[in-house]
């Protein structure tokens, strides 16, 4: 297998990962119970777009015979985004604890796991190629880090306000 075959393999996975979760996004919108937690994941979604778009742009240029560039890769450069600014966070974290919202936080725990797997991924495969391609997966494991971070500091939340509650009995 060449090299081109092998990053050709290593972004069609990749896409295959990204549109199974904006899939789960999307499905578990009719799950969430709390307004700024569809928000948050309908922002997610865009960004998960946006991520199918990029590795769609880089399997065409190497399907095509042509080596990825710098100008492909800097061109989907995502800026940070906060999907809950600081009052949206804590009224979805007072709600989930104050109404139980399980399916919400069962949600969330799903969610870190899928972008925690697909950012270890991206950074495994950045750590076993070079040049442009090695750009674009770092990118990419960056971003996803960046989803990890959110829904890790949500769970972790979560987990220790349904630890110290108490449930009765």
């Amino acid at each position: 297998m060449s090299g081109q075959e092998g990053l050709l393999r290593i972004f069609e996975y990749a896409l295959n990962q990204e549109e199974t979760g904006k899939k789960f996004f999307q499905d578990s919108l009719t799950r969430l119970n709390i307004g700024s937690a569809v928000s948050a994941f309908q922002r997610l979604i865009q960004e998960e777009q946006k991520h199918i778009e990029f590795l769609q742009r880089l399997i065409g240029h190497i399907k095509a015979g042509k080596k990825i560039g710098l100008a492909d890769v800097e061109e989907v450069v995502l800026k940070p985004v906060d999907y809950f600014d600081s009052r949206a966070r804590s009224e979805f974290l007072e709600r989930c604890t104050a109404e139980s919202m399980v399916p919400d936080v069962t949600v969330f725990n799903l969610a870190w796991l899928i972008e925690k797997d697909l950012s270890e991924f991206y950074h495994n495969m950045a750590q076993k190629t070079e040049g442009e391609a090695k750009l674009a997966l770092a990118m990419l494991a960056d971003w996803e880090a960046s989803h990890e971070k959110f829904f890790r500091q949500f769970r972790d939340a979560l987990t220790e306000t349904y630890a110290h509650m108490p449930w009765g009995g």
